[in-house]
């Protein structure tokens, strides 16, 4: 049982291989979210009324 928390305590030290990966998905999705926002601002004619 202690195997697999032992080979753990030593990835700790390598920060980054969580660290980038992370940063990578978080801007990804930030991005798909920005631009599907922009889209739908830009198509729907209901958000177009309210503006006005």
């Amino acid at each position: 049982g202690g195997s697999v928390l032992n080979s753990a305590r030593s990835n700790l030290q390598l920060w980054w291989l969580v660290v980038f990966p992370g940063v990578g998905i978080f801007l990804t999705v930030l991005a798909y979210n920005l631009v599907g926002e922009g889209l739908q601002e830009a198509t729907d004619p209901r958000l177009r009324e309210a503006k006005k």
